[in-house]
């Protein structure tokens, strides 16, 4: 039995690499399609590229030393709203949808006002709703007005893809959970949301990715981010297509590496189960 569960998970993580590399050619071969006609269209237009300009907004050499650029700096802020951003909006999306599921009528009355008034208003206004309005009162730099603004948002989405995990879980589990004398803190914690995160993790990651990408709207609040530091660049220098191009290409390889961890932690966890 061991030889076969070993040949299994051998035959499952096998077929799964290889999706996996061409998953990746064919991102790659999108890019290059891309770049092609890109580039073709340009030339017909004119446009003279300058891409030898770009190295020195991505890294510098100086005095021996190997140094970040304002792109990578603004890439860092990137990561750091997004991290910080990502854990909340989690946070708030589990809570969100417990109490959807709660037996309070205050407590799903709540959870449905925020839902309706957050997915039903775009996130610009949002942003500077937090930032002007709240801002001013409540001491609130532009930082963290964007991480509140990004976690208040995805955390409505999320807080459906927890309840739709949640209650996808068969009403059998939690009737044992009952019968062992299970408090409905320890059915979740033990029982209901281990089996839960393992059905979700694909939609959550689709998620976390749509998080990075909404981040590029901070910018509008002046938050140096990876967005803000190429439209600061594009202005000195004119490199529109270039910067661009560049940006998005960073945008898309952090993108694509999430969705290939990911896609290894979800084998991992069905080989496991």
């Amino acid at each position: 039995m061991n030889s076969l569960s070993q040949k299994k998970r051998k035959t499952i993580r096998f077929f799964h690499i290889h999706s996996t590399f061409i998953d990746i050619l064919k991102y790659l071969a999108v890019i290059f399609a891309m770049v092609w006609l890109i580039s073709s269209g340009t030339q017909k237009l004119g446009y003279n590229w300058q891409w030898y300009r770009v190295p020195k907004y991505i890294y510098t050499f100086k005095d021996g030393r190997l140094g970040a650029g304002p792109l990578i700096h603004g890439l860092m802020v990137t990561f750091q709203v997004s991290g910080i951003s990502l854990l909340l909006s989690f946070a708030i999306g589990l809570i969100a949808a417990l109490f959807r599921l709660s037996d309070s009528l205050a407590a799903r009355l709540l959870a449905r006002c925020y839902l309706e008034t957050i997915r039903n208003t775009p996130l610009m206004v949002q942003l500077f709703f937090i930032y002007f309005v709240l801002g001013p009162v409540l001491d609130i730099d532009r930082f963290l007005s964007a991480v509140l603004a990004l976690s208040i948002f995805e955390g409505a989405y999320a807080s459906e893809i927890f309840r739709a995990g949640i209650i996808s879980i068969q009403k059998g589990q939690w009737e044992a959970a009952y019968s062992l004398g299970l408090s409905p803190v320890d059915t979740y914690r033990r029982i209901i949301l281990p089996q839960a995160i393992r059905r979700i993790l694909p939609p959550l990651t689709s998620q976390g990715i749509s998080l990075i990408k909404d981040s590029a709207l901070v910018s509008i609040i002046a938050v140096y981010d990876l967005t803000m530091q190429g439209q600061v660049i594009i202005s000195e220098t004119f490199l529109t297509f270039e910067l661009w191009f560049t940006i998005a290409a960073i945008y898309l390889a952090i993108t694509v590496t999430l969705s290939v961890l990911v896609n290894f932690l979800e084998d991992h966890l069905r080989v496991l189960g």
